[in-house]
């Protein structure tokens, strides 16, 4: 259980602890020793999977500097988002999301529909505008136009979410020879890099077309003999961030069937069907054992709910 410790003595999210899971030997016998996964996902029913650990730190700091609330950015379809609406609601803040493309607004994705039954007030922005959310500038009119509010950056990337992302690397047993996750903004995969013992190969599935420039993000944060020390796959996005195919709900369904673990369509589903290729690629040694962590996010399967098993 992660418990942030402030003078007001802030409560607690996690309601489960994590757990390894060994995956069902019919899944890869032949290909690697061992796979198992890291059940990140079973948490907590909304702040799930990585997004307590990369928020708890910056929650604990707008306690501490008397926030009145939360302001972060996602898209539509933001687990993100849900999980920090969640979190600011329990710990007696309230939320602002700046949510990507005005066309947005017209037609509320469940994903934004969460986040208003929270509390979070959204505020609709061009897709101009919320590329400038890293920008100096920008931050100074959100912080003068939300006075007293806390900014996070998207998908709690920084140097706290990567701090938070450090507590994973405590979950993982060892033995493994490569520890496998999804990477979005690649603040988990920092934190648990910066943390495992130097010859674990780390290896990121970025579910975004084109998502391995994510890396300049990443070895900012690591040290200089770290930096190549984790390998980035971007081959598996299925169209882009957030898309999905007939053919990826249907391996969800398989994976499910044959090993009872439920996958989400935008991070973790995408990173087990690449690993599924790589696996029948030869890809790994034979005496390979990986560890995949789920990274929760299943809030994300609500378009497609109809078209899976569990």
């Amino acid at each position: 259980m992660i418990t942030i410790l402030t003078s007001e003595n802030m409560a607690t999210i996690p309601e489960c602890e994590p757990f390894v899971q060994p995956l069902n030997l019919d899944w890869y016998q032949g290909c690697v020793e061992a796979i198992s996964m890291l059940r990140l996902d079973v948490i907590h029913p909304v702040v799930s999977g990585n997004k307590w650990y990369k928020l708890q730190y910056y929650l604990q700091e707008a306690q501490q500097n008397q926030a009145i609330g939360i302001l972060t950015f996602g898209g539509a379809y933001s687990n993100h988002l849900v999980a920090a609406a969640a979190a600011a609601k329990t710990f007696g803040l309230n939320a602002i999301g700046i949510v990507r493309g005005l066309h947005a607004a017209d037609s509320l994705t469940p994903t934004l529909k969460d986040c208003v039954s929270f509390g979070m007030q959204l505020v609709f922005v061009t897709k101009e505008e919320y590329d400038r959310k890293y920008d100096a500038d920008y931050q100074a009119t959100l912080n003068e136009k939300y006075k007293g509010y806390y900014i996070i950056d998207e998908g709690g990337a920084g140097a706290f979410g990567v701090k938070g992302s450090e507590t994973i690397a405590s979950y993982i047993p060892d033995g493994y020879t490569h520890i496998c996750l999804s990477s979005g903004t690649g603040t988990t995969l920092c934190g648990t890099r910066r943390v495992l013992k130097d010859g674990v190969n780390v290896l990121g599935y970025v579910p975004m077309k084109g998502g391995r420039y994510i890396s300049k993000d990443i070895d900012s944060y690591l040290p200089a003999h770290l930096l190549s020390s984790y390998t980035l796959f971007d081959n598996w996005h299925f169209g882009g961030f957030g898309k999905q195919n007939d053919e990826l709900v249907d391996f969800m369904n398989a994976f499910y069937a044959t090993n009872n673990i439920p996958l989400d369509m935008v991070y973790t589903g995408k990173m087990m069907f690449g690993i599924q290729q790589q696996l029948a690629a030869g890809y790994f040694p034979k005496n390979a054992r990986l560890l995949c962590i789920h990274t929760g996010g299943l809030q994300g399967n609500s378009t497609i709910k109809d078209k899976l098993i569990y």
